[in-house]
């Protein structure tokens, strides 16, 4: 039995019947690559689950599930599923034709709509067979209380190998033997004695926030008045839009990609970041999707940026991130203009970020009862709180750094790679990106009463892309 951290048990007790708190990927793979043919799908399928049950036991958070403390008193804790059953989890699906991205995007957006049994381990792997030329994809589908971003990459590492043949992983030191489910009295008695530690864990949370606090304004005040510099954005500022609102558990999924170099050419052109480059292409994208509905820019719309806080640390459950809100600076029409001030804000919230520390937010989030959290998360869905509140930011941007080589699963060649994020309530896009062997691979997942044409969207940022790399080419290399 092992507690629940608390940013970890914070993902499960928020989750709502319109919120679902898991992350995924589109792992698209050609069985052929290998050039010895392909010897059909249930053989196909039949490796692939030999690959998982095989390497089972390199992710032991596999076989654990989630046990609630009675009347929701502490955090959850996580024991080994004695009825754990492999073919529960790991499942094969078929596209209608003719199995394009569309068929494949409607496919993984229903997938993303449902929420995973919470009285098994909480994750899925489907095979997804049918895609045009020959093609086959992986969607793992895993929730956030298990792993964040970086981890969740890990993950899906440990059942890939770098070459066509599986390399040979050695067994567990012993069969797996799941431990005893913990009673309730057993439950309650672990749960009062953590308890007992509260109070002083509140004072600590409450000093270090009032520090932090202070720190902020301090910062934010030498920022307006010495430097003449706008500092992040706060929470719930975020301009109101048709972006924004109580969200349905229904989903639209789009894909998109773009040459890393090209990015990597604009970076060096003008500044910044990747990531700023990404986020600049993200405003442009917002920018010409909102002039098709109609809507002007007042107001810079802001994303929020998830962090990783490993600090270059590998492997590991649970969720070490940290956040940061950046403006968009969507009111500006030059799209060079648009990317520097942006680079420059993501400096500033970087350092905001590091104020208001992983740490702090792990410790207010290790104080919180689950009881009282999944209340207010369900009550603010039911009342549809976020159609009459400002959203605390308008959408969500990820970016996680994959591989640079090839890697394959079970003999066939992984040749794309698109992460799904989650959606949060009052906040109906979310857009996530990963590098895979040169390429930046896109998944934009929309609410599908907010934003339906998340199609039209991911046609936006390619052109948002290409603007700012003919940019870079215009200036030959040189910024000035």
């Amino acid at each position: 039995m092992e507690r629940m951290r608390g940013l970890d048990a914070a993902f499960l007790a928020l989750e709502t019947p319109t919120m679902h708190l898991h992350v995924g990927a589109v792992l698209v793979l050609d069985p052929d690559a290998a050039g010895d043919g392909d010897d059909g799908p249930g053989a196909r399928f039949e490796r692939l689950r030999g690959v998982v049950e095989e390497r089972l036991h390199l992710v032991p958070a596999l076989r654990r599930r989630v046990v609630r403390v009675p009347f929701g008193l502490h955090h959850p804790v996580w024991v080994d599923d004695p009825g754990f059953d492999l073919d529960h989890h790991v499942r094969r699906g078929s596209l209608p034709g003719p199995g394009g991205p569309g068929e494949l995007a409607g496919f993984v957006a229903e997938l993303a709509g449902r929420a995973l049994d919470e009285r098994s381990p909480l994750w899925e792997l489907h095979l997804v067979e049918g895609l045009e030329s020959g093609h086959v994809a992986l969607v793992p589908k895993v929730h956030h209380a298990l792993f964040d971003g970086v981890s969740g990459l890990e993950v899906i590492a440990s059942f890939l190998d770098t070459g066509p043949v599986p390399r040979a992983v050695p067994g567990p030191g012993r069969a797996w033997r799941p431990e005893t489910v913990p009673t309730e009295v057993e439950l309650m008695g672990a749960a009062v004695s953590s308890l007992l530690r509260q109070p002083e864990r509140a004072l600590d949370a409450l000093r270090r926030s009032a520090g932090a606090v202070r720190d902020l304004s301090a910062r934010n005040r030498r920022l307006r008045e010495e430097d003449d510099v706008l500092p992040p954005p706060a929470p719930f500022r975020a301009p109101r839009t048709s972006l924004n609102g109580a969200i349905s558990p229904h989903r639209r999924l789009a894909f998109a990609q773009t040459p890393l170099e090209e990015i990597r050419s604009v970076r060096r052109v003008f500044g910044g970041t990747v990531n700023d480059v990404v986020l600049a292409a993200v405003a442009g994208a917002l920018r010409r999707l909102l002039a098709e509905r109609g809507e002007d820019l007042d107001e810079a719309l802001v994303a929020m940026v998830p962090m990783s806080a490993r600090r270059g640390e590998t492997g590991g459950a649970g969720n070490r991130i940290s956040a940061m809100l950046v403006s968009l600076a969507t009111c500006i029409a030059d799209p060079v203009e648009r990317l520097t001030t942006i680079a420059a804000g993501t400096r500033l919230a970087k350092e905001q970020a590091r104020v208001l520390s992983e740490d702090l937010v792990r410790g207010w989030a290790q104080l919180a009862f689950p009881a009282l959290s999944t209340r207010v998360a369900r009550l603010a869905g039911n009342l549809r709180l976020f159609d009459h509140v400002p959203p605390l930011f308008n959408v969500l941007v990820s970016n996680v750094r994959g591989p640079e080589f090839p890697l394959w699963c079970a003999g066939s060649r992984l040749v794309a790679l698109y992460p799904l994020g989650p959606l949060i309530e009052g906040v109906g896009l979310n857009v996530t990106v990963a590098s895979y062997e040169g390429t930046l691979y896109v998944g934009i997942l929309g609410c599908r009463d907010l934003v339906p044409e998340v199609e039209r969207l991911g046609d936006h940022l390619g052109e948002a892309f290409a603007e700012l790399g003919k940019a870079a080419a215009r200036h030959g290399g040189h910024w000035a």
